[in-house]
């Protein structure tokens, strides 16, 4: 993800800028599992962005558990709490997946 800002890929050329509100925030980027602890928080996170809100799975763990897909504490998917527009596959993403992602959601956005 960081790799993404970095002069190589500048991934402000797409008008993606990382905020750290919610409240300002348009895109959520979910990295990484989610446990069942975090799954409240998750959805109460995703209702205080602002309208209208998307969100992008990052890897393969948060797109379907990953690893850990056998453990009672892990949630397999972010699909089952919120709605997701746009999926990154692989373990760990690259860079060059995050920005297809983008491009993908922003043709999903306005065609």
């Amino acid at each position: 993800m960081l790799q993404s800002v970095c002069s190589r890929y500048d991934i402000e050329r797409f008008g993606c800028l990382f905020r750290g509100t919610p409240r300002q925030a348009e895109l959520l980027l979910v990295a990484g599992t989610v446990t069942t602890k975090m799954a409240p928080g998750m959805k109460k996170l995703q209702e205080l962005m602002a309208k209208p809100a998307y969100t992008l799975a990052m890897g393969s763990c948060a797109g379907g558990g990953g690893y850990y897909y056998y453990s009672y504490s892990i949630i397999r998917g972010v699909d089952r709490i919120i709605p997701v527009d746009s999926y990154i596959g692989g373990c760990p993403p690259s860079a060059e997946g995050l920005l297809y992602g983008i491009i993908v959601l922003q043709k999903k956005i306005c065609p």
